[in-house]
């Protein structure tokens, strides 16, 4: 017995969790729902918390340094305090909030590159290594959000890349942000090289980030520009909406030397 209570503290033999998603897809603002379920392993275990949480790959820059993270957030427990013994199996349902700024993975039925969101359940067993279980999660825009993107669409844009960067801008609400990378048509293309779109979501509204890529003038060196505006969840007339992005794209394209 000695041997299996030194191999389960290593994970060999260990209790195993598991988690089944009702729904593999949810939205900001909503929860994900599922089952969790605790198998002891060859020796009385005791299950310190059982810990649901949303986990994103976050790319981190320093200086010419570019890695990957994997950050947790919306964690929460769902159980512990007992003791499993071998062979046993404890399950439990939960209700995992998702952020109103968790980062989108997938629009109109396509994924976008890059964007990987998952629930992560681990176990804290007292003097044991729990490597978890991950479930991987499809987070799909907000009605205001698809409009958003359907309206720069309309301005000629398309969807190049996403990712979602650590650190924070004024109102983020995680520790991460993500930013959605877009090529411009031929309206915009003389102006703007790229157009990367944050989107920052309370329960009241959003406020949309665009950062563009500027081309210079004859006088002028380019460079990177920013314009921020809000709109509520309502505002979802996509006409009105191409309207006031094309009159940031407009400000933010502006070049500023002896030629326009």
């Amino acid at each position: 017995m000695g041997m299996k209570r030194f191999m389960s503290r290593l994970g060999v033999g260990s209790a195993e969790v598991e988690t089944v998603l009702d729904r593999p897809d949810t939205q900001p603002g909503t929860v994900v729902t599922g089952l969790t379920t605790v198998t002891g392993g060859k020796v009385d275990q005791e299950i310190e918390k059982i810990l649901v949480a949303l986990e994103a790959t976050v790319e981190v820059d320093r200086g010419d340094e570019t890695w990957y993270e994997q950050v947790t957030f919306g964690s929460q427990q769902i159980g512990g305090g007992f003791t499993i013994h071998p062979g046993q199996q404890v399950s439990g349902r939960f209700e995992l909030p998702v952020p109103w700024q968790t980062p989108i993975t997938d629009v109109g039925g396509w994924h976008l590159r890059g964007m990987k969101i998952g629930v992560r359940t681990t176990l804290a067993i007292a003097g044991a290594v729990d490597p978890g279980d991950l479930d991987p999660v499809g987070v799909h825009p907000l009605p205001i959000q698809e409009a958003v993107l359907a309206a720069l669409g309309d301005l000629g844009f398309h969807f190049h890349s996403a990712d979602v960067e650590k650190g924070r801008l004024a109102g983020s609400e995680l520790p991460f942000y993500q930013e959605i990378e877009m090529r411009p048509g031929s309206g915009h293309s003389r102006r703007i090289r790229e157009l990367e779109v944050t989107f920052l979501v309370d329960g009241a509204g959003m406020d949309v980030v665009l950062e563009a890529d500027r081309r210079g003038g004859l006088l002028s060196a380019g460079g990177d520009e920013l314009s921020r505006f809000r709109v509520a969840h309502h505002d979802l007339d996509r006409r009105a909406l191409a309207g006031l992005l094309n009159q940031q794209l407009e400000h933010l394209g502006r070049r500023r030397g002896l030629f326009r």
